[in-house]
């Protein structure tokens, strides 16, 4: 026995999607992938394997038509919007779009040269565009009805297309004169679904739901029979000859054309689920299919679910058909030796599996997946190419559960339950129904085959019950399935059964139930053993330990237990699900086990240790079920969003890759640090990206932005990185904003990729939404810090200014330039403004404003000296050469006394700094020695604190000074000359609150 290894990790290997739910979809020219609407989206399907090759999002809207150009390289959309939309499947970019029909565009096609598209729709109206230029060249209108089918005609030289409609008319539309050639009608009474043309272009033939087939000469438009098909049909194709088709009906049972023409075969395809082909010439039905491989649902409203399209594929792939349930069936044609013609199905693609409520893999080498869907068939799926193989269709309910087996007898046997309260035993390789148990009152909600033996299976139901069947015996050589017998039956719980379990050994069974218990029952006879208590919500799943003698439940109340058969105790609770817990299974000899929910969780147990050791999420609704290889122990999961995922055992993988990843960590590291010795910053920086560490990409970037030329070193940096390293750096660069330490290296970082990258290029990156959103926020917060500290650096410049008092005389600034004298200028006209308009005086306010009336006038006379001012300095100067300067003086003095103090202020002031020269000559000539009374330290106390009103008054000293005083004298003049000047600078700010503050 191989050595026990601990589980570590599970890999999603493949995913089986949905890809159709319905409605339009389109086949390459070559046949090798499919376009399907998938609700509001459309999908790029391989034909071969049913892989997802491409999305294409939608507008929200569900697709209406969708249609290929012959080369295959744009594709036709349009939804219940009403908006048409053009593809590129090169790129998957829309490449144009536009509205032009008033309802939902139910019908496309595109001409032979993929310069026309045609759109049809509810609105009764035909619309013809040209694709290149997005323009409409045709607008037909004239059906009564909804417009259901549009086809062009194959040969390009005729422009004639042709309409069918639910009011039972087929139009024929010319595109050269723009008008409606004919209209065949009167032939159909029910809505026309389908068109075809023949291979030489001389018939078309047109298929209804009134359950014929019309054939018109297109010569002359002229009808030339019916053919008879006594069902509803949806689709009608013409056989091309070189097609195996056609070579296998040339050659059976060959009928000559009585006028002489070329036969045409076509077949239909309809409400029935089979495939039938005729001969145009005397309306022959020449093959008919036996059995429909279409599954019908008996109890429901549209009674049979048959076929609602079929497709000839080029290049001899056969026959495409699709069915109501969404299922691609690829069909070949096929010539025994007895000349009999048999249909062979070789390919079975399932477009939407629905809601999948159980699976179990199947076979010996486990190569197979039976899953029950919500559907009345079981659907049986081939691992390799995830196609479905087979469907097992008998139930006339809903399938619920299932179990699979190898019998004691090497038949791989498959038990099914349903809705219509029966069991179903089947066969796998014969694929039909081998025996069928009855007498159950309720739906059957869960079975189980046994173990060892494999010779019986259990049974719970809706009605509270468990029965044990035996099928030991039963030989499935009968057409018809044989009756299997109830050997034991017990009334087990008060509410509905979800899970049976049996043990290893046969010896017991175990049933979980809604009434929030399970129950171990001793076989054959179902006698009770033990009841398990403790759950506070339903069962959804129990099952036995393979190799000790307890019990696994898995309930609605988001928990696992693990339960002692022995006594009922609760061994252990494990708790981690957000969710109920629908599915719980061991693996890895019962060390281990798996579970999944309706979180849609997938989480890998350890049950020595109590704990989750992962979590995957692959699902978006409920995993309702959970597949447990025993050979391979390979899991699949589904769920109610119709996903089916295959999980793989990744543990050693893991270990090698994390072990590989670690020595090429350690080399790329070397290499860094080397790139970095080498100041190869643009190389360095590229291993950190791959290495993906932030903190040293730090680094690298903090020493180019130190380094001269900073900006250059950067974007030289920056330069090679993609689309995948830009999306990082933004994802770095918005945690490094966050950190006051770390934001100028980043804001420097995103000035300069902002610089370097066009806005188209940024917006590709992918979350650049959410990315940006984070940096926003941050970015603003250090914006409005560096603008409060540069606003506050304008003091320190002011304060600079006036601490020029230490520099010498001659190096005082002076306030001459042009932006000081419009500022001075400004703060004038703003204070004129404020003047009374009665008597021209200022208006009387706090000293405040005093100060800054006072302060305009002062500045008013500085910057523009007035006519009477130059006049007075005239007479002053005159006086000054005559030697009377006392009595001019006093002269202005009383002049000055006589008018407004503002007034005289505005007008007496010349210059600050002559005016306080003559002022200091006065002293000097007025002031005795030693005759202090402290009129110094009031002028300037005035200069800074004092009305500038009193300035202007006369000022009479002794004219003696001392010594000391002309020192002192000389200081206090550079004192207020400095004053002066930073007044004046002040002036041109923001008013005398600031001059006081200062």
């Amino acid at each position: 026995m191989a050595a026990l290894r601990y589980k570590n990790s599970y890999r999603c290997a493949q995913s089986l999607q949905q890809f159709y739910t319905g409605g339009p979809f389109a086949v390459s020219s070559d046949g090798t992938f499919l376009v399907c609407a998938c609700d509001d989206t459309i999908k790029i399907v391989d034909s071969s394997n049913a892989s997802i090759k491409a999305t294409i999002e939608g507008d929200s809207e569900a697709v209406t038509a969708l249609a290929l150009s012959p080369n295959d390289t744009i594709l036709f959309s349009a939804s219940h919007s009403r908006q048409i939309r053009v593809w590129d499947l090169s790129t998957l970019k829309c490449i144009r779009s536009w509205k032009g029909h008033d309802g939902p565009v139910l019908a496309m096609a595109c001409d032979a040269s993929g310069g026309l598209l045609a759109t049809a729709g509810s609105d009764r109206k035909v619309l013809v565009w040209d694709v290149d230029g997005g323009f409409c060249t045709h607008y037909f209108k004239g059906h009564k009805g909804i417009v259901t089918y549009i086809i062009f005609h194959p040969d390009p030289n005729r422009l004639l297309l042709f309409s069918g409609s639910d009011d039972a008319t087929v139009r024929v539309w010319d595109l050269v004169t723009k008008k409606c050639a004919a209209t065949l009608g009167e032939k159909h009474f029910s809505a026309v679904v389908s068109l075809a043309i023949s291979e030489d272009k001389s018939l078309l033939l047109s298929a209804g739901r009134d359950k014929v087939v019309n054939i018109w000469d297109l010569n002359d438009y002229s009808f030339k029979t019916t053919i008879a098909t006594h069902e509803v049909l949806e689709a009608v194709c013409v056989i091309c000859s070189g097609s195996a088709f056609y070579d296998i009906l040339s050659s059976h049972k060959p009928r000559k054309s009585k006028s002489g023409t070329q036969e045409v075969y076509f077949l239909t395809a309809g409400e029935r689920g089979l495939v039938r082909i005729w001969n145009s010439e005397g309306a022959v039905c020449l093959f008919e299919q036996k059995t429909s491989d279409v599954a019908f649902s008996p109890d429901s409203d549209d009674l049979r679910r048959g076929f609602t399209a079929a497709r000839m594929l080029p290049c001899d792939q056969g026959l495409l058909c699709i069915t109501a349930d969404q299922q691609f069936l690829f069909y070949s044609l096929l010539k025994h030796s007895d000349e009999v013609l048999d249909l062979s199905l070789h390919k079975r693609l399932i477009g939407y599996n629905e809601e999948i409520v159980d699976m179990k893999f199947l076979g010996e080498d486990e190569k197979f997946l039976a899953v029950a869907t919500n559907l009345e068939q079981v659907r049986v799926y081939d691992l390799a190419s995830m196609s479905c193989s087979y469907v097992l269709a008998g139930h006339t309910g809903i399938v619920l559960c299932l179990d699979t087996c190898i019998s004691s007898s090497g038949r791989t046997l498959i038990v099914t339950g349903s809705k219509d309260n029966s069991v179903r035993l089947w066969e796998a390789e014969t694929r039909k129904c081998i025996g069928v148990g009855t007498g159950h009152m309720g739906a059957v909600g869960a079975v189980a085959f046994s173990k060892k033996q494999r010779n019986f299976v259990v049974s719970g139901s809706s009605d509270h019950t468990i029965k044990v069947w035996s099928f030991d015996g039963l030989i499935g050589d009968y057409e018809e399935p044989s009756s299997i017998k109830a050997k034991a039956v017990v009334a087990a719980h008060d509410k509905d059964i979800n899970s049976l379990a049996v043990a290893p050994n046969d010896s017991y069974i175990c049933s979980g139930s809604q009434d929030r218990t399970a129950c171990v029952w001793k076989l054959p006879d179902l006698v009770f053993v033990v009841k398990f208590k403790g759950h506070k919500r339903g069962i959804w799943s129990v099952e036995f330990s393979p190799v000790d003698q307890c019990v696994l439940t898995a309930s609605g109340d988001k928990t696992i237990k693990l339960w002692a058969i022995a006594d009922g105790s609760c061994l252990k609770t494990f708790e981690g699900h957000t969710s109920s817990v629908l599915r719980a299974s061991f693996i890895a000899r019962g060390t281990q086990f798996v579970s999944c929910g309706g979180d849609g969780l997938l989480k890998l147990w350890t049950v020595k240790s109590n704990e989750c050791i992962a979590t995957y999420d692959q699902h978006e609704d409920k995993a309702w079920a959970l597949a447990v290889g025993k050979k391979t122990e390979m899991l699949a999961t589904g769920g109610g969003d119709a996903v089916i995922n295959l999980w793989h055992d990744s543990t050693a993988a893991d270990k090698e890759e994390a072990f590989r990843k670690e020595e090429e960590g350690v080399l790329r590291a070397q290499e860094l640090e080397n790139a970095v010795l080498d100041a190869d910053y643009a190389k360095a920086i590229q291993i950190a990206f791959e290495l993906r560490r932030p903190h040293k990409l730090f680094e690298l970037l903090s020493e180019l932005c130190r380094k001269m030329n900073a900006t250059d070193h950067v974007r030289k940096a920056l330069e090679p990185l993609g689309k995948e390293e830009i999306r990082l750096l933004f994802e770095y660069i918005r945690e490094w904003n966050t950190k006051p330490k770390l934001c100028h290296i980043a804001q420097f970082i995103l000035f300069q990729i902002f610089s370097m990258l066009p806005p188209t290029e940024i917006v590709e990156v992918r979350g650049i939404g959410e990315l940006l959103e984070g940096l926003i926020p941050y970015s603003q917060r250090h914006f409005s810090r560096i603008d409060r500290l540069e606003r506050s650096t304008f003091l320190l410049d002011y304060t600079l200014m006036g601490m020029s008092v230490i520099e010498p005389e001659g190096d005082i600034r002076q306030i001459d330039n042009r932006s000081s004298q419009e500022e001075v200028t400004k703060t004038i006209s703003e204070g004129n403004d404020r003047r009374d308009p009665d008597n021209g005086s200022e208006k009387k306010g706090n000293a405040e404003s005093v100060y800054y009336d006072s302060a305009e006038a002062n500045t008013e006379a500085i910057t523009e000296p007035t006519a009477d001012t130059q006049q007075k300095k005239r007479k002053r100067q005159k006086a000054k050469k005559s030697g009377d300067v006392d009595s001019s003086e006093k002269k202005l003095n009383d002049e000055n006394q006589s008018k407004d103090p503002a007034e005289a202020n505005t007008d007496g002031i010349m210059d600050p700094t002559a005016e306080l020269q003559q002022k200091k000559k006065k002293r000097r000539k007025s002031k005795k020695p030693g005759d202090d009374d402290g009129s110094e330290e009031k002028t300037n106390a005035e200069m800074f604190d004092g009305p500038a009103e009193k300035s202007t008054e006369t000022i009479t000293e002794p004219a003696t000074e001392t010594p000391q005083k002309k020192k002192k004298n000389r200081k206090s003049k550079k004192s207020r000359d400095v004053a002066q000047e930073g007044i004046s600078v002040l002036h041109g700010m923001e008013g005398p609150a600031i001059a006081m503050q200062a």
